[in-house]
Protein backbone atom coordinates (compact mmCIF):
# COMPACT_ATOMS: atom_id res chain seq x y z
CA UNK A 1 0.00 0.00 0.00
CA UNK A 2 1.44 3.54 -0.85
CA UNK A 3 -0.11 6.58 1.16
CA UNK A 4 0.67 10.35 -1.23
CA UNK A 5 0.33 12.94 1.50
CA UNK A 6 0.54 16.32 -0.22
CA UNK A 7 1.35 20.19 1.41
CA UNK A 8 0.56 23.85 0.61
CA UNK A 9 3.54 25.52 2.86
CA UNK A 10 3.86 29.26 2.91
CA UNK A 11 7.97 30.25 2.30
CA UNK A 12 7.88 31.75 6.28
CA UNK A 13 7.21 28.21 7.21
CA UNK A 14 9.24 25.98 5.04
CA UNK A 15 11.84 25.62 7.97
CA UNK A 16 9.71 24.64 10.85
CA UNK A 17 7.34 22.15 8.56
CA UNK A 18 10.17 20.59 6.98
CA UNK A 19 11.13 19.63 11.17
CA UNK A 20 7.88 18.62 11.56
CA UNK A 21 7.67 16.68 8.43
CA UNK A 22 10.97 14.85 9.32
CA UNK A 23 9.14 13.95 12.56
CA UNK A 24 6.55 12.81 11.15
CA UNK A 25 8.21 10.66 8.95
CA UNK A 26 10.28 8.90 11.51
CA UNK A 27 7.41 8.56 14.25
CA UNK A 28 5.74 6.77 10.80
CA UNK A 29 8.52 4.77 10.40
CA UNK A 30 8.77 3.47 13.99
CA UNK A 31 5.38 1.85 13.30
CA UNK A 32 4.98 -1.88 12.48
CA UNK A 33 4.36 -2.47 8.81
CA UNK A 34 6.11 0.52 7.56
CA UNK A 35 8.50 -0.34 4.53
CA UNK A 36 9.74 2.94 3.65
CA UNK A 37 8.99 6.34 2.33
CA UNK A 38 10.61 9.62 1.11
CA UNK A 39 9.70 13.54 1.90
CA UNK A 40 9.72 15.57 -0.97
CA UNK A 41 9.54 18.80 -2.38
CA UNK A 42 8.19 20.36 -5.66
CA UNK A 43 10.58 21.01 -8.30
CA UNK A 44 8.42 23.61 -9.73
CA UNK A 45 6.43 24.90 -6.94
CA UNK A 46 8.71 24.96 -3.82
CA UNK A 47 5.82 25.52 -1.57
CA UNK A 48 4.31 22.31 -2.87
CA UNK A 49 5.43 19.09 -0.46
CA UNK A 50 5.21 15.59 -0.27
CA UNK A 51 5.61 12.35 2.16
CA UNK A 52 4.81 9.39 0.86
CA UNK A 53 5.24 6.19 2.98
CA UNK A 54 4.73 2.50 2.11
CA UNK A 55 2.90 -0.18 3.91
CA UNK A 56 2.92 -3.89 3.83
CA UNK A 57 -1.63 -3.21 4.11
CA UNK A 58 -4.30 -0.91 4.80
CA UNK A 59 -4.77 -2.03 8.68
CA UNK A 60 -0.69 -1.52 8.99
CA UNK A 61 -1.48 1.80 7.93
CA UNK A 62 -4.78 2.66 10.19
CA UNK A 63 -2.92 0.62 13.06
CA UNK A 64 -0.06 2.69 12.89
CA UNK A 65 -2.42 6.27 12.46
CA UNK A 66 -4.64 5.27 15.66
CA UNK A 67 -0.94 4.58 17.61
CA UNK A 68 -0.17 7.27 20.61
CA UNK A 69 3.03 8.36 19.53
CA UNK A 70 1.80 9.09 15.85
CA UNK A 71 -1.00 10.95 17.18
CA UNK A 72 1.00 13.08 19.04
CA UNK A 73 4.24 13.64 17.28
CA UNK A 74 2.77 13.07 13.31
CA UNK A 75 -0.99 14.11 13.21
CA UNK A 76 -0.98 17.45 13.74
CA UNK A 77 1.12 17.57 10.26
CA UNK A 78 -0.28 15.12 8.81
CA UNK A 79 -3.67 17.43 9.46
CA UNK A 80 -1.90 20.08 7.34
CA UNK A 81 -1.90 17.86 4.16
CA UNK A 82 -4.35 18.90 0.78
CA UNK A 83 -7.76 17.26 1.25
CA UNK A 84 -7.88 14.73 -1.44
CA UNK A 85 -7.49 10.74 -1.46
CA UNK A 86 -3.97 9.56 -0.29
CA UNK A 87 -4.11 6.09 0.03
CA UNK A 88 -3.25 3.77 -3.29
CA UNK A 89 -3.15 0.52 -4.18
CA UNK A 90 -0.10 -0.71 -5.55
CA UNK A 91 -0.23 -1.88 -9.35
CA UNK A 92 1.61 -5.08 -10.31
CA UNK A 93 1.41 -7.26 -13.03
CA UNK A 94 -2.00 -8.98 -13.27
CA UNK A 95 -3.75 -6.97 -10.01
CA UNK A 96 -7.35 -7.17 -10.46
CA UNK A 97 -8.00 -3.61 -9.27
CA UNK A 98 -10.42 -1.57 -7.19
CA UNK A 99 -12.28 -5.23 -5.90
CA UNK A 100 -15.22 -4.45 -3.49
CA UNK A 101 -13.82 -6.31 -0.60
CA UNK A 102 -12.23 -6.09 2.89
CA UNK A 103 -8.84 -3.99 2.49
CA UNK A 104 -7.90 -4.51 6.50
CA UNK A 105 -5.47 -7.38 6.43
Amino acid sequence: MLVVNRFRVEASQEVAFRADLATAHETLAARPGYLGGEIGRNLDDPGLWVLTTRWESVGAYRRALSSYDVKLSAVPTLSRALDEPSAYEVVGPGSVLNVAESRTT
